[in-house]
């Protein structure tokens, strides 16, 4: 993926830097990268396109630990909506998204669900080949999903 390719529509697909990926593993110990390739999975077992995560009949929950970097396209809402239902049935889901706090997808399934973690500064997500590109014409949040016992947290 070159440059002009990031800063495009072109694509809706932005590589997670492994070194980013590492500390959030160290601390959730992922099982499961639910929107991967095989090129660009960061977990043994993934998603990927083929597999269709979104689908009804792929659930997650066997795995404890689930992390997503999603396709950022108008899709994104599928995935947000999906990690929530799958956390209520016992795992927990990490996803790295673009910080749109005035999309219907945040405050509806972000907003008084996750606990909500803004990124410093611009992330740098990699090429095919992990090199890292200019930071992202965006913010970036985590939004992590707890199973349902857990607490609730309020963005208020």
């Amino acid at each position: 993926m070159n440059k002009e390719l990031m800063f495009s529509h072109d694509s809706t697909e932005w590589r997670t830097p492994l070194d980013f990926f590492l500390m959030l593993d160290e601390e959730f110990s992922f099982e499961l990268d639910a929107a991967a390739t095989e090129e660009n999975s960061l977990c043994p077992v993934y998603f990927d396109k083929e597999d269709d995560a979104l689908s009804d009949k792929n659930s997650w929950h066997p795995c404890k630990s689930i992390f997503i970097n999603p396709p950022y396209g108008r899709g994104i809402g599928d995935w947000v909506a999906k990690a929530w239902h799958e956390s209520q049935k016992g795992c927990t889901v990490v996803l790295l998204l673009p910080a749109r706090t005035d999309t219907a997808w945040f405050h509806d399934w972000v907003q008084g669900k996750a606990e909500v973690r803004f990124l410093r500064g611009r992330i740098r997500f990699s090429d095919p080949e992990g090199k890292q590109m200019a930071p992202a014409p965006f913010p970036s949040l985590l939004a992590i999903y707890r199973p349902s016992h857990q607490r609730r947290f309020s963005n208020a």
